[in-house]
């Protein structure tokens, strides 16, 4: 282990009292943690706000073991401490990275594999909205679910932090791209950002409409419940379905003869307890096919709004009224 800069011994964080609402994110004081071989301790500078950090907060996603109580699975910010066996990065750095959690702190540890750089041209601020989406569309939609040039592809959410990233990232790549969004003003910032089609799902049936297209290819879906049934009806012959959240349900009754008459594929993932190697790889195609179209400007994160780190229980609030186009970052540091 190195500790090349003096740091101290205690940070501010917000912790979870309790599960429950948001108001159960509480400021706190914690001891700055220490590199274990293979980690870094970043100074967080922002720090992102994502859906399972709520779900942490409500008891419903427990960390895996080994990992911090605090939440937060992205941040931003500066390099202050190496552990051994950490060649890849120097005291000083700029990086952005994937958390096991902790990222609700003024500094907080992760494996050195997790880090990538700030992309050239991208703020701190901007770079903490990278990880927890970018890690989970890619492997999602490009290392599970495949997604090939002019296939159609549907994202429900699309004005989500993840519907933002998967727009983009798939249009990037010569998909159709579909998206399902709540609102007007939402359906037309997914179109801004490379949709063909924004499906106002208030008023308009996404099953149809993806039907008359002959089925879509692949659907990344967050909303489970009853879309699952309905998924399986858009997609067409030999689709792709990969669901990666259920925020209206878990449990759903299917038709197994429109699997097999579809040659349908089904499938999901969680990305916080994959293993450290099965992250890094995730972060070395991301440096490898989706860094340089961020540096080049064909790709960005949808930014909405920041609050300070004592605030996280409005951040809270206003992620889960859905109101909300792109991320919502932390000021930490």
């Amino acid at each position: 282990m190195s500790l090349p800069i003096s740091l101290p011994s205690t940070m501010r964080a917000v912790e979870i009292t309790e599960a429950g609402a948001p108001e159960v994110l509480q400021l706190c004081e914690r001891s700055v943690p220490v590199p274990n071989a293979g980690e870094i301790i970043i100074k967080v500078a922002y720090a992102g706000v994502n859906r399972p950090d709520a779900l942490q907060r409500a008891g419903l996603y427990n960390p895996p073991a080994g990992a911090s109580d605090l939440p937060g699975l992205e941040g931003a910010g500066e390099v202050v401490a190496i552990g051994s066996d950490v060649t890849k990065w120097r005291v000083g750095d700029q990086v952005c990275a994937l958390l096991p959690g902790g990222g609700y702190a003024e500094y907080v540890a992760t494996p050195a594999v997790h880090a990538l750089p700030v992309p050239n041209g991208l703020s701190l601020r901007e770079a903490a909205c990278l990880p927890e989406t970018f890690f989970t569309v890619w492997s999602n939609v490009f290392m599970r679910g495949g997604l090939q040039s002019g296939e159609k592809f549907l994202v429900h959410g699309g004005s989500s932090g993840i519907g933002t990233t998967a727009i983009q990232l798939a249009r990037a790549f010569g998909a159709r791209v579909f998206a399902t969004a709540g609102s007007a003003e939402k359906c037309a910032a997914c179109v801004d950002l490379g949709a063909e089609r924004a499906i106002n799902y208030h008023d308009e049936d996404f099953v149809e409409i993806l039907g008359a297209e002959g089925g879509a290819d692949l659907i990344l879906d967050m909303v489970g419940g009853s879309y699952f049934p309905r998924n399986l009806k858009a997609l067409g012959l030999d689709g792709r379905l990969v669901n990666i959240a259920f925020l209206t349900g878990m449990k759903s009754e299917i038709n197994l003869l429109q699997v097999m008459t579809k040659r349908l594929t089904l499938t999901g993932s969680n990305l916080r307890p994959q293993s450290v190697a099965a992250k890094a790889r995730i972060a070395d195609e991301l440096l490898s096919h989706v860094w340089p179209l961020i540096a080049a400007g064909q790709v960005a994160p949808v930014m909405h709004s920041d609050f300070a780190l004592e605030d996280a229980a409005e951040a809270h609030r206003l992620m889960e009224t859905n109101a909300h186009i792109g991320k919502i970052v932390l000021r930490v540091g």
